[in-house]
Parts: C-alpha cells; sequence; structure tokens
C-alpha cells in the first residue's frame, strides 16, 4: 500500500519528515506530491530542486509534480468538475503508479490544491497537517462529507503550549503535536545542506501581503523599510532580510535601496531556504515581522527575541472578517512585544490569548463554532469589527434616534 503526501512549502515537507522520522506513519511505499501555488508558479523554483530538499528526499520512494500533472492550469484555482472526477481519478493513479492508498496526507485542506486531492485520491483515510498559526484559526471554508468524513488526525507543531487548534474541530478531528525536537533534528538536517550565510545581527522576516491584496505594495514596502530603521536605531548595522517563498525579487530590491539610505548592511537570505534554517545558522539578536508564523518559531524553538510591526495596520485592513490570515495576525498582534520605527520595542497588554483566539474564531466562523460564543459584550475594537458584533448580536444596533444624533455630533465636529 501507498502513502500520498502533499506539499507546497519547504515548511512543509519539513514537517512532514518530522512526521515520518517519528514514525507517525506507516510503512510501505512513500509518494510526495509538491506544488508550486505562487501567482506564477512557472517562474519559482520547484519545492523538490530547492537545495534544502535534497536532506529530505530519502524519506519518499517518489516525487511528482502537481503543476505538471495539471499544466496549464493553476494548482490554486483548478477544480475537477463533478462529472470529470472518475476519469481524473484513474489517470491520476496510473500516473502515480496507485494501486491502493493507505493514506492520504494533506496541508490546507479547505483550499485548492489539497481540496482538489483529496478529491481525486478517494477511499482512503485522510491526515492534515498543520501549515503554521492558521492552525488555530477555523476552517476556512466548509468541507464536503465525502472529504471531512474522511479527516482522522491533525498533525500540528505544538507552536503555542496550551492553545488547541480550532482547524477541523468542528468535525470532531483530533489535534496531534509533533515532537520538538524531531522537527529541529530536520531543521539541524537541512541547515547542514545549506548554502554559507553571511553573518547579520537582526533578522527581517518578508511575506507576501500585497500578493494577498491585504496591503498596497507601496505600504508593504514601507512596513519592511520602517523594520529596518527600527533594527539600525537600535544599531544593528548588518541586517538580513528573508523573503517569502511566494513574495518574488521586488521586496528584497526596494529594501536594499532603503538599506543604502540609511547606511546599513543588507544580506538577502535565498527565497528557498526555510527561516528556521536562517535562525540556526545566524542567531539573530532579534527577529522582526509582521504576522510570519516564523516568528513563533524563532521564539519557542529557538529561543530568540522576536517583534512584530505592521499587525494594527493588517488588523484595519483584512476583509472579509473570516479572512484566514485574522488568527494569525491576531496572535501575533496580542503576543508578541512590538518594533517601533524609533527602535523601541513594548510588549502588548496582557491578554487572555486562549479567550481572544476563541472568541475571534467564533464571530469568523460562528455557525461552525456556536460553543466558542464569548459571554462578555466589551470586545477590543482592535480585534472585533462593530458591524460584525452586532450581527451576531454581541452589540446592539444603533437605533435611528442613535444615527441621527451620531450625525448631528459628526457635523459640529466638522465644523
Amino acid at each position: 500500500m501507498t502513502t500520498v503526501f502533499y506539499a507546497s512549502t519547504l515548511f512543509g515537507a519539513m514537517s512532514l519528515a518530522a512526521a515520518i522520522d517519528d514514525g507517525r506513519f506507516g510503512g510501505g511505499r512513500a509518494v510526495l506530491l509538491v506544488s508550486s501555488n505562487g501567482a506564477v508558479p512557472e517562474a519559482a523554483t520547484p519545492l523538490d530542486a530547492t537545495p534544502g530538499f535534497a536532506a529530505l528526499r530519502s524519506r519518499f520512494d517518489e516525487v511528482h509534480s502537481w503543476n505538471e500533472l495539471i499544466a496549464p492550469l493553476h494548482p490554486s484555482d483548478w477544480r475537477a468538475r463533478v462529472i470529470e472526477v472518475p476519469m481524473l481519478e484513474r489517470l491520476i493513479a496510473a500516473r502515480l503508479g496507485l494501486d491502493g492508498v493507505a493514506e492520504l496526507v494533506l496541508e490546507s485542506i479547505a483550499v485548492p490544491p489539497a481540496r482538489t486531492i483529496a478529491g481525486l485520491v478517494r477511499d482512503c483515510p485522510i491526515t492534515v497537517y498543520s501549515d503554521g498559526l492558521m492552525s488555530y484559526g477555523p476552517t476556512r471554508d466548509p468541507l464536503p462529507a465525502e472529504i471531512f468524513r474522511r479527516v482522522t488526525r491533525l498533525l500540528h507543531l505544538d507552536l503555542l503550549p496550551g492553545l488547541t487548534p480550532l482547524l477541523l474541530s468542528e468535525y470532531g478531528v483530533p489535534a496531534e503535536t509533533l515532537p520538538q525536537e524531531a522537527f529541529l533534528a530536520v531543521v539541524r538536517e537541512v541547515a547542514a545542506t545549506a548554502p554559507d550565510m553571511m553573518a547579520a545581527e537582526a533578522l527581517i522576516l518578508g511575506q507576501y501581503l500585497s500578493a494577498l491584496d491585504i496591503v498596497t505594495p507601496q505600504e508593504e514596502a514601507d512596513l519592511h523599510e520602517a523594520m529596518l530603521r527600527g533594527l539600525a536605531a537600535r544599531g544593528h548595522t548588518t541586517v538580513a532580510f528573508k523573503p517569502h517563498p511566494a513574495a518574488g525579487r521586488r521586496h528584497a530590491q526596494l529594501l536594499r535601496a532603503a538599506a543604502e539610505r540609511l547606511g546599513v548592511r543588507l544580506v538577502v537570505a535565498g527565497e528557498s531556504v526555510p527561516a528556521e534554517v536562517c535562525f540556526a545558522a545566524l542567531r539573530p539578536e532579534l527577529v522582526v515581522g509582521c504576522f510570519s508564523t516564523a516568528l513563533i518559531t524563532a521564539r519557542r524553538y529557538f529561543s530568540l527575541p522576536v517583534a512584530s510591526h505592521g499587525t494594527g495596520l493588517v488588523l484595519e485592513r483584512l476583509t472579509p472578517y473570516e479572512n484566514s490570515n485574522r488568527i494569525p495576525v491576531t496572535i501575533a498582534d496580542a503576543l508578541l512585544p512590538r518594533l517601533s520605527a524609533d527602535g523601541s520595542v513594548e510588549a502588548p497588554p496582557r491578554r487572555d490569548l486562549t479567550a481572544l483566539v476563541r472568541a475571534v474564531g467564533y464571530c469568523m466562523q460562528a455557525d461552525a463554532y456556536p460553543g466558542l460564543r464569548p459571554a462578555k459584550p466589551d470586545l477590543d475594537p482592535r480585534y472585533f469589527k462593530k458591524k460584525r458584533l452586532e450581527s451576531l448580536g454581541l452589540a446592539e444596533r444603533p437605533t435611528a434616534m442613535g444615527r441621527f444624533r451620531r450625525k448631528i455630533s459628526q457635523v459640529r465636529a466638522f465644523r
């Protein structure tokens, strides 16, 4: 029998390797499907061609590209039509040599390509593994019964001890943690094969917020520059920048120009080098980002000082309220110290993180998680939109007279 794995990032592949090394899957043949899900996947380095993947390759008997299987269609957009499923199921089984699948192991099951793969590799149990902080939030979209009934477990790194993932919990799927040492052993293995990195005192983690239409490209460039200014103000003269694999090269180019203006030496890590490898190799004095999962892995697994920047802007811009990035940015904002452009680092107000995450999760997907309804109506507007609270009965709707008085006060204030 064959176990079919799917991964789109080296972080995901490292998580799979840790799970395999920890004996979480049975024996037999192991087939890995990889995909590039960026805006222009043809321009990206395939996962199995990145230098770090060589250290993981021995865990799998075969590696196949999902992009090549469905070319020229985009992995994040394509879904098989119902009438096509039986035919495509047979074609994929023949292409991958699947004469029986013991288990299907997927990330991000609510969206393509994982959801598409689940619909084409059928009649087997599914294990979902976490792709980071999003696992602490609700399932993005409802799953059809033919998929959620097959999901037997959620494997995840214990990024936030004491906090249980919400992902798939509405379907009764149990969450299992992966041992820290198994993951760190894989990181060390990948780091040993990574190209040498130039020393740097601090590290900026890039994301791809503008590609997700959360902020504009200029605003994202401004966020990176503000992080760099803050680090320079703290006396750091050499800073490393770790771009997100899906972000392209423009962020690094713009930050190089900003570094020249500030008199800071900027070292750009390879796009395909995992952030965790950078932590192990550089041991930076401070790691800064917006709400990247890597901020938490730096803090949790490498005991590095971390700080966030720009979470307030992202919380304000995220739409719709159900946006799956809401829980990661809420966690980063509520938990991590905040770096300002003047170099100061301030701790956020003390909060009950579990209660906050449960309340935000309820407001994101109230129908799926009715048991998470918060008892207190005085919810912080930083995390809860007034209209959302009103629609859920957690805040009073304004009366016609109240709206009239508000408009009068606004007119008077304008005058």
